[in-house]
């Protein structure tokens, strides 16, 4: 159809997915098949979506025809010229649903998620703002019904933190968060300053899609793996033992520690869960390099140098640069009232890609 990508590569993939879930053994990996019901679903939908719009199509050419043809009634002429208008607003926004349906799913947007919070420039202030921010994401996690695990944290003796590390999991945590990433600066005055004085610091966010074992090859041999004792809070268990777990992946010179757990073999675990998160991250950066150097709307995502959004307290202003987007009710933002910002990134990536489609269909 004029001015879609076809159709048929889409059919296929609907009929090859559809005969791998007739499989006996489609169920044996319950979130591959989960992921792929997922698609089928989607699949289906946008298959129904372009018939109707085909149908809509053979009604506009059919209408039009009868305008045209000279031996058409003038009152049957009529009826079909009134009904062109609708039938034309009705494909147009057929077409815009269709357009929106082929935008192809990241295969990581099911994922759960890990993130990493470090505090940046600004000293005690940095690290209480890492705290509010875990703090935001928490209670929004909460509001979603998601569930938050703590991998590792480096508090601060202001009370806040140098580093925390923490999984989330529940219904497209990945999907939903993946914007997050980047440089977040805050305008306010600390509860140390005495003058009243607004300082800046910032925080640094990085959102990982949760790695499986499939997703990432590790040679053993690349693995320089130490244990230590642990220190800071956690009880005198924790500070006798040595409990924390420090992993030095080679080839990149990646570092992961983990130390929140009493049992090494925890703390071992979720080393590894976030260093496989990090190599994907890593691999899903690379790709997504290649594809934004064709976009000239780019939501940024993975860049932890990026000044993505700035919470100025004073003004209750939160300004998310990347899309132009300012909201005045900060407050309700950093107590996990992410939705409209979340909706706004989302739509500002949909639109790109659906820009990139259109231009390469």
């Amino acid at each position: 159809m004029e001015g879609l990508p076809p159709i048929e590569p889409y059919r296929r993939k609907y009929e090859e997915i559809d005969a791998r879930m007739a499989a006996p053994d489609f169920f044996n990996d319950r979130r591959r098949a989960a992921t792929l019901s997922r698609e089928h679903q989607k699949l289906g939908e946008l298959i129904e979506l372009y018939e109707r719009f085909e149908q809509c199509g053979r009604q506009i050419e059919e209408n039009r025809a009868l305008v045209k043809d000279a031996a058409t009634e003038d009152e049957l002429k009529e009826m079909a010229g009134l009904e062109l208008p609708e039938l034309e607003a009705r494909a147009e926004a057929l077409k815009e649903k269709i357009l929106f349906a082929m935008i192809p799913p990241e295969e990581t947007d099911s994922r759960n998620t890990i993130m990493e919070i470090r505090a940046g420039a600004g000293g005690d202030e940095a690290s209480l703002f890492a705290g509010d921010l875990y703090r935001m994401y928490c209670r929004h996690a909460e509001l979603k019904g998601w569930k938050v695990e703590t991998l590792s944290m480096s508090e601060s003796e202001c009370g806040g933190f140098k580093e925390v590390i923490f999984h989330i999991s529940g219904e497209e945590v990945y999907k939903s968060l993946k914007f997050e990433s980047g440089v977040h600066r805050v305008q306010r005055v600390p509860v140390t300053e005495a003058g009243g004085r607004i300082h800046t610091s910032t925080v640094t966010v990085a959102v990982l899609p949760e790695a499986e074992e499939v997703d990432v090859e590790i040679n053993p041999e690349d693995l320089e793996i130490t244990t230590t004792r642990a220190s800071g809070a956690g009880g005198q268990h924790v500070n006798t033992t040595d409990s924390a777990v420090q992993i030095l992946y080679k080839p990149t010179g990646m570092i992961v520690h983990c130390a929140d757990e009493r049992s090494q073999h925890k703390n071992r675990a979720k080393a590894m869960t976030v260093l496989r998160s990090r190599l994907l991250q890593a691999k899903e950066d690379e790709e997504r390099a290649k594809y934004a150097a064709n976009r000239k709307n780019q939501v940024g995502t993975g860049d932890r140098s990026e000044r993505i959004r700035t919470y100025n307290f004073p003004q209750s202003r939160l300004t998310d640069h990347r899309i132009g987007l300012t909201l005045h009710n900060l407050s309700e933002v950093v107590e996990g009232n992410l939705d409209e910002v979340i909706a706004a990134l989302q739509n500002a990536d949909y639109g790109a890609k659906l820009q990139s489609l259109v231009e390469s269909g």
